[in-house]
């Protein structure tokens, strides 16, 4: 009985000794993405390129005392607060220590004013872009690994000028990301000379568009600009605007870009052309070959998916702590220079350099660079559909 109560005292000091130091024998990382709704088909390998990152800084044992790093995935909806902001607080109530996301730019505000702020939680999003996210009151409680649409805005610009676009209809979903991005692509486009013939918005779920696609077509442009979402209201847009032969080429934003629009469009797709955000180089290189035939790594927003999950981890080791009011404070630290540069494949190695007092500057898949009020400061894939793919023609 003394044997077993001495074992019974000895663990419950264990116990409060982790909590208080803020370590933990298991990590739990949330993973609040959009597994059901209008970009359904990205978050799968966004999902695995963020559980890739947890898988080898578990095998490698290096963060804080071995600790073993636990995906936990809900979902958001990518359109639904309600969904979003239950699920968000079902992984806290589940006892995350961080959370990766939300994705669409709507549901991760609301996530953050209504439960990530409340309850001390750090979030970093993979994709939520909308402008408007750069000004929130977070608590110093918000980052993310992609950039702002009022980047974007101005990149489309240049690229529509560069194409010898000379005006445009726009049409965007309408909610917090479409309206960021659509005021950030007309402001840009009409400042280098453009003109913008018609804004309008328009709504997922429906089964028609041709009112949407006849009131742009009278006002006319030679392009037509979606701002909307590939897998619901931005394909319906363009299959209206094609079935009326009103275009039949397309500017593509971030949210349409990914393998299912192509494919679910067919030939007519090609010579589109958009941007989405993401780099070349190095980084990108190393987590293809990591995931091999496991998943897309160069899926829209997979390696900002890896490289958030990463930040994470490495601020945790920076603070020796899994407490989000320690770590959250280290998390523009390990993401930019001074420091060695750290590419996917390098976590062991990177939290073995902060354990020894050293710095670090993740790089990542996606080229990290943390501004501002911590988001990413934008590196741009330029995509152009050919032969029923999209193909990567440039970056900016």
């Amino acid at each position: 009985m003394k044997k077993m109560l001495m074992a019974t005292t000895a663990a419950a000091l264990v116990a409060t000794s982790a909590i208080a130091g803020g370590h933990a024998k298991e990590v739990k990382l949330g993973v609040l993405i959009g597994f059901t709704g209008p970009i359904e088909s990205l978050t799968g390998p966004m999902a695995s390129g963020a559980e890739l990152a947890m898988k080898e800084v578990t095998d490698s044992g290096m963060l804080l005392d071995s600790a073993k790093v636990i995906p936990m995935r809900a979902d958001t909806g990518c359109i639904d607060n309600g969904l979003s902001t239950s699920n968000a607080e079902r992984l806290i109530a589940d006892g995350i220590h961080g959370l990766i996301g939300g994705d669409c730019s709507g549901v991760t505000g609301a996530i953050l004013q209504n439960v990530a702020i409340p309850n001390g939680m750090v979030m970093i999003s993979p994709s939520a872009t909308s402008p408007g996210l750069s000004t929130v009151e977070d608590n110093g409680l918000f980052f993310r690994t992609a950039p702002s649409d009022a980047r974007e805005g101005q990149v489309m610009a240049e690229v529509l000028m560069d194409r010898g676009v000379k005006s445009i209809a726009l049409t965007y979903t309408n909610n917090d990301y479409g309206k960021g991005l659509a005021d950030a692509i007309e402001s840009n486009f009409k400042a280098a000379g453009g003109e913008v013939t018609m804004v309008a918005a328009h709504e997922d779920g429906k089964a028609d568009y041709s009112a949407e696609v006849g009131a742009l077509a009278s006002a006319g442009g030679d392009l037509l600009v979606v701002a909307g979402y590939l897998d619901q209201g931005g394909l319906g847009i363009i299959n209206a605007a094609l079935d009326a032969g009103a275009w039949d080429t397309f500017g593509l934003p971030g949210g349409m870009i990914g393998d299912s629009l192509p494919t679910n469009v067919g030939p007519d797709l090609n010579g589109s052309y958009g941007q989405i955000a993401g780099s070349g180089g190095e980084g990108i290189e190393k987590l293809t070959a990591m995931a091999g035939d496991a998943f897309d790594a160069t899926s829209p927003y997979t390696p900002e998916s890896y490289d958030a999950a990463a930040l994470f981890m490495l601020a945790m080791q920076a603070a020796n702590s899994t407490d989000a009011a320690e770590y959250s404070k280290h998390i523009m630290d390990v993401a930019n220079a001074p420091g060695e540069k750290i590419y996917p494949g390098e976590l062991g190695k990177a939290l073995e350099i902060i354990k020894s007092g050293g710095d670090v500057d993740y790089v990542g898949a996606s080229a990290v660079e943390l501004i501002g009020p911590g988001e990413s400061a934008g590196t741009y894939r330029l995509i152009e559909v050919k032969d029923g793919k999209n193909e990567t023609v440039g970056f900016k």
